[in-house]
């Protein structure tokens, strides 16, 4: 199920199927190890929690994390302009900034943050699903054992291990938009060491809908030319490299892994104005190295982790930032206004925690670390100087400009972290889990963050939780540091501070059905935005500045309503408000529907029909178009499911009526007028073979 509830009598309810029960084709989703560190049942973890397992995903007929990600209550995946790249939104937070440093990405708990951006990069392009063992997800803080950017949610990605694999497979997919995919994966053990292995490559040119107005139409209308390029298709396309390696031996693991994206599509527009031929790319790679002894000594256990990342961004052909035939005050572009940062980042992790169950009925951990976080080389390539204002001069050929007016100069932040955490189990039906964590950064100074849960069997088949946490979200390199009067940095910065409670109930009513309610309310503070300078015509600078409360409603259900067929979803509901004008905060969907049904038919066949409806995004102050408009989409999955020495086939048709579905574009000068147009109807054949 997109939104995996723990089942009370999952074992033995399983148990009692015969072997073509769908209760048997999805893995188990009853634990969780997001919430506390350590793997506990999901109805009792203290977090409102979601787990979704790769036959979830193969349900769906998902290719990509975004798609599996919408299929969350109160999560919506929307855009923005520049390489079309995911913004994660949960609860309503982060639908307003065209990044979304509120979610904390991991893979295999280490974070997947870009420095520069505070979120997982500019030129993020996706994430393929093959790989993926099971996804775990926290709506709500999670930075009393996170850390930073554990903010309104965290997003586990845990990858697959050799007993997951169990042998070798070979898959290949192809569809709309002259998308090909290809992989291997293995599994297997070289003597005392299991291995498991991937490699997956992809391309696809990308879905090409039409932006009717973009930011150059505005220029045109204002200084009389005509160089904008729309109408005209966005550029979505990419070509991908992925690839792993892990080893684990007795209490090492060692795992590797290697992403690369060439010919990144720039989407609408680096600067929301169309450039078909722009493309950029990234390289991800990184590894981590663990050491687990749960029974370390008498009442202890122990772990260690050493992690690297190296993440780097280019711009091999620059970009057009606006086209050419550009004409403003300040002079012409006759070839456009182009433009190419490149940034290189390293990041070193160093953690340790300790787990003591000597005293009766509680189970502490206790945790440090250091982050050495390197922003390590920038260049900044350009035809344009910026004005105190920001307005671009034309300079003449494209030149390196980081001796005269860098993007940014290299920047390095260190951190120290401490935590304690105590689950307490004070009387059969009733347990206490109580956390704190304290942050030390280089560049900003301390936080500490607490958190409470109370979790309360309340029946046989009803568990209860009352929750409290505070989170925060460190400044972005960029934010800090950044030189573009356009938006400048503030070393100065605070981090931004989030107080979310939270209360959520369980009810099994049937071994075969089960709900889940959450009701939840946070107030956010010191949020960063881009405030005018106090003199006209110098630009803006971030600025602490912003405050958001919000509330809602989230109700998920999962129904076994035979052997045979399997229905499950969740509907969501929340208000955000901007404080300094009592409105609605803009963009986030107040309204969503999830629901998929999964019938297993004629000896191993599943068909897997499924529906996500978005509604009711407001506009916030200041920007003066109609809402955004409401979309339904159906997606339908065809797949078999036969194990090992065979073929299995899927079919998938997403967005099958063709719905006109678009994600917002942002204000203030709202610069593509008429949103950001999303794919229409798709369709992929897939083929996997296991040996």
């Amino acid at each position: 199920m997109a939104s995996a509830l723990a089942w009370y009598s999952a074992g033995a309810y399983a148990e009692s199927m015969e072997e073509d029960d769908l209760a048997l084709v999805y893995g188990d989703k009853s634990m969780v190890s997001i919430a506390t560190g350590s793997q506990q049942s999901l109805r009792r973890a203290p977090a409102v929690a979601t787990v979704i397992t790769a036959d979830d995903i193969a349900a769906m007929g998902a290719t990509d994390l975004d798609e599996v990600l919408e299929s969350v209550p109160g999560v919506h995946v929307s855009r923005n302009p520049i390489v079309y790249s995911p913004v994660y939104v949960i609860r309503g937070i982060g639908a307003s900034g065209p990044t979304n440093p509120q979610v904390l990405l991991l893979r295999n708990g280490i974070p997947m943050t870009s420095m520069y951006t505070g979120d997982k990069g500019n030129m993020w392009s996706g994430m393929p699903v093959e790989h993926i063992a099971r996804i775990e997800i926290i709506r709500g803080p999670g930075s009393a054992l996170y850390g930073a950017d554990a903010y309104s949610g965290v997003i586990n990605i845990i990858t697959k291990n050799a007993a997951e694999i169990q042998g070798t497979q070979v898959g290949a997919r192809a569809g709309s938009f002259r998308t090909g995919d290809a992989w291997v994966q293995h599994g297997g053990a070289l003597g005392a060491v299991d291995v498991s292995a991937y490699l997956q490559v992809g391309s696809t040119a990308g879905f090409k809908e039409t932006i009717a107005a973009d930011a150059q139409t505005r220029n045109d209308r204002a200084f009389g030319t005509n160089a904008s390029l729309a109408p005209g298709s966005i550029n979505t396309g990419r070509d991908a490299v992925d690839a792993s390696l892990d080893f684990a031996y007795g209490k090492w693991r060692l795992r590797t892994h290697y992403a690369r994206r060439d010919n990144v599509g720039t989407g609408a527009g680096v600067s929301s104005a169309l450039d078909p031929a722009g493309y950029a790319k990234s390289h991800r790679a990184g590894g981590d190295l663990s050491w687990t002894d749960p029974q370390f000594a008498q009442d202890w256990g122990a772990g260690l982790t050493a992690s690297y990342l190296r993440y780097v961004e280019l711009t091999p052909n620059r970009l057009t930032l606006l086209p050419p035939g550009l004409r403003l005050p300040t002079g012409l572009f006759p070839e456009g206004m182009i433009g190419g940062p490149n940034r290189w980042e390293r990041q070193l992790r160093l953690g340790a925690y300790a787990v003591y169950t000597g005293f009766a009925a509680h189970q502490l951990r206790f945790g440090v670390g250091h982050d050495d976080l390197d922003l390590y080389k920038t260049t900044t390539y350009k035809n344009f100087m910026l004005s105190p204002a920001g307005v671009p001069i034309p300079t003449g050929p494209v030149i390196e400009y980081s001796a005269l007016q860098p993007h940014i100069l290299p920047q390095r932040r260190k951190v120290n972290y401490v935590y304690v955490q105590d689950e307490w189990k004070f009387t059969r039906d009733w347990a206490l889990t109580a956390g704190v964590r304290h942050d030390r950064y280089s560049d900003f100074g301390g936080t500490t963050n607490p958190r409470l849960a109370l979790v309360w069997d309340a029946a046989l088949d009803v568990t209860t939780k009352l929750l409290y946490g505070r989170a925060f979200r460190a400044p972005s390199f960029n934010e800090q540091y950044g030189i573009n009067p356009v938006a400048n940095g503030n070393p100065g910065l605070r981090p931004e501070l989030i107080n979310t409670l939270e209360w959520t109930a369980s009810w099994q009513a049937r071994r075969d059905l089960q709900f889940n309610m959450t009701i939840f309310k946070y107030a956010m503070s010191d949020i960063i935005r881009a405030v005018p300078n106090a003199v006209a015509g110098t630009g803006s600078t971030y600025t602490n500045a912003g405050s958001q409360h919000g509330s809602g409603l989230e109700l998920e259900l999962a129904w076994d309503a035979s052997r045979t067929l399997r229905v499950t979803g969740n509907y969501a509901y929340q208000r955000s408000i901007d404080e300094a004008t009592g409105q609605d905060a803009g963009y986030a969907p107040r309204q969503q529907i999830y629901g998929r049904a999964d019938w297993r038919f004629g000896g191993g066949w599943i068909l897997s029909p499924q529906l996500n409806w978005v509604a009711a995004r407001k506009r916030p102050v200041g920007d003066p178009r109609p809402a955004v408009r409401d979309y339904t989409s159906v997606d339908v999955t065809l797949r078999s499911n036969r194990g090992r020495d065979q073929w299995d086939f899927a079919f998938s048709a997403r967005n099958l009526f063709n719905a006109d579905i678009r994600e917002p574009s942002l204000a203030p000068g709202v610069a593509i007028p008429n949103d950001l147009p999303m794919a229409g109807r798709a369709f992929y054949l897939q083929a996997v073979y296991r040996m």
